[in-house]
């Protein structure tokens, strides 16, 4: 399938990795998609590493398996590249999101000779500025749609205020910040 997008995601228990990459398959879907959004799972649990993955194509997939060549990485947790090898079967072509308030540069060294396009993102910086937490998931998540170009951005911004209606009707507060951390992610992600 040539039009298939695939999509590894890095975090942290509890910061919201598999939250993010269910998040994107819905938004897919609402736009005609078809897609796939599955976590793998393991002795997770809080602060241990996991991950997340997405198929997002405009033909009907058969492969039903984790995901070992994307196109793209999301790494919601900059330390992670300590100790695991994020940049691993990373498409050249493709690219790596960072949550990091650094320079993409000053992080290459870290990619184990990844030689693609790397895009940084102070998630947690908008996150708390907008939210007054560290939500890392949600500015991640915008990122990746603003790199991916997998749903237009637009489509993608009235999928989520729906989604954000749906979910959080009694607290209109959690809307516009979320919608505000959004709209700032895919201004501000650098590469």
């Amino acid at each position: 399938m040539n039009n298939m997008i695939e999509i590894r995601w890095h975090g942290r228990g509890g910061q919201g990795a598999k939250t993010a990459a269910l998040l994107l398959a819905d938004a897919a879907f609402v736009v005609g998609k078809y897609v796939q959004g599955f976590p793998e799972y393991g002795p997770e649990r809080m602060g241990a590493p996991i991950t997340a993955y997405n198929r997002i194509s405009d033909e009907r997939c058969s492969v039903h398996s984790n995901i070992y060549y994307p196109d793209y990485v999301a790494v919601v947790d900059e330390s992670l590249l300590e100790s695991v090898d994020v940049s691993k079967g990373l498409k050249e072509e493709g690219a790596i999101v960072i949550n990091s308030c650094k320079e993409p540069e000053e992080l290459r060294p870290m990619l184990k000779g990844y030689k693609g396009r790397i895009y940084t993102i102070d998630a947690a910086g908008i996150s708390k500025a907008i939210l007054g937490k560290s939500f890392p998931n949600t500015p991640m998540l915008a990122a990746m749609v603003k790199i991916t170009g997998v749903i237009e951005e637009q489509a993608f911004i009235d999928q989520m205020q729906k989604s954000y209606e749906h979910k959080f009707a009694h607290k209109p507060q959690v809307i516009d910040g979320n919608m505000q951390v959004l709209r700032r992610s895919m201004e501000e992600v650098k590469g």
